[in-house]
């Protein structure tokens, strides 16, 4: 399968945001939703920031009160046995085994383009923690528009869990809040453009606890806003690419062979890597085809070295004709971009 990254990627770095905290660093921008609007590419950015720590044994952790809409900053020494800090991105409470904390506060900042390689970023989120459902955070956008309306859907994150929360949008300016569509824990949700049968469909990943794995679903609603008629769709491999985690990526792409679903999927080793799934066009619950290999794996240096390395994961696409205009975060640090054929996409499908 022929792949073009784009030579000025990756496209946007931490080196490319101001930090809109005092006294904070950007440590990614990644994981974006895809749109286009008045003639531009909108790249809606999953930022993440944390605060400057001087001690290199004291982690500082960022918590959005709901109180005083500020945020509180929790201190932890490396040294206190209740927490384990061997992974970059949480602090996991060993009695407990869950991430009590995040090392970093994401949230949505914008990025518009008008030839989808070279971005200026807002200097202000656009969508930033408003209630006890985001404490710790928003992450990985997607963006579905339907007539003149952008749903924007995202992962909310708080000691209550992670479930997916949404907001619309007709400019890019006045933002409606929905609230959560699906409840913890839940993400990776991506909608379908149009009705199907007079029904919108929606891919999530539910995260079972007492027992199978967290896999891909599908559910339908009347209203974008309450979803039932939930069925498993597709789950992990074993002794394949994605035996480890899967989740739905970008909003599916409408084909005359059926919807192509992009996804990520890792292994246990937890490289990153893209795949896709071809759904029938009038019954998305039916599986026409799937990859057997990656479509897109962690290979170019930003891709491998990072924040945390080995992971390509887009949010959204864009379409033109039979290429696909992949954007995705790469080692959840920066964003690049990638063209595909849509034909040759298919063709590798089994």
């Amino acid at each position: 399968m022929n792949i073009y990254r784009y030579e000025e990627n990756p496209l946007l770095t931490p080196l490319d945001v101001k930090p809109y905290h005092e006294n904070f660093e950007v440590v990614g921008v990644f994981n974006a939703g895809v749109t286009e609007y008045n003639g531009e590419t909108i790249l809606v950015l999953r930022v993440a920031e944390r605060p400057i720590s001087e001690d290199p044994n004291v982690v500082k952790t960022p918590v959005y009160n709901v109180n005083t809409k500020k945020l509180d900053i929790v201190e932890l020494h490396k040294r206190d046995g209740r927490y384990d800090f061997s992974d970059s991105r949480t602090i996991t409470k060993k009695e407990s085994g869950c991430f009590s904390y995040l090392t970093s506060l994401s949230y949505l900042r914008l990025a518009r383009s008008k030839d989808g390689h070279h971005f200026t970023v807002d200097d202000t989120p656009f969508i930033y923690p408003s209630n006890i459902h985001e404490t710790l955070g928003i992450e990985d956008p997607r963006v579905t528009k339907i007539e003149d309306t952008y749903y924007i859907y995202f992962s909310a994150v708080s000691p209550l869990g992670v479930g997916e929360s949404m907001v619309s949008t007709k400019d890019f300016k006045t933002i409606k809040h929905h609230g959560m569509i699906f409840s913890p824990e839940n993400k990776d949700v991506t909608i379908f453009p149009e009705k199907i049968n007079g029904k919108y469909y929606a891919l999530h990943r539910p995260v079972p606890k007492s027992t199978g794995s967290p896999q891909v679903w599908i559910a339908e609603s009347e209203n974008l806003l309450h979803w039932g008629n939930h069925q498993f769709l597709f789950g992990l491999r074993e002794n394949m690419w994605d035996n480890g985690r899967i989740g739905a990526g970008a909003v599916p792409i409408k084909t005359d062979r059926g919807w192509l679903e992009l996804y990520h999927g890792a292994n246990k080793d937890d490289r990153y890597c893209m795949g896709a799934i071809l759904l029938d066009l009038d019954n998305p619950t039916k599986i026409i085809a799937r990859s057997e290999e990656p479509i897109l794996s962690p290979e170019a240096p930003y891709e491998v070295e990072g924040f945390f390395g080995n992971v390509v994961f887009s949010c959204g696409t864009l379409v033109e004709g039979d290429t696909i205009k992949m954007y995705y975060g790469v080692a959840d640090t920066s964003i690049a971009c990638a063209e595909l054929s849509i034909k040759e996409v298919l063709d590798s499908l089994k």
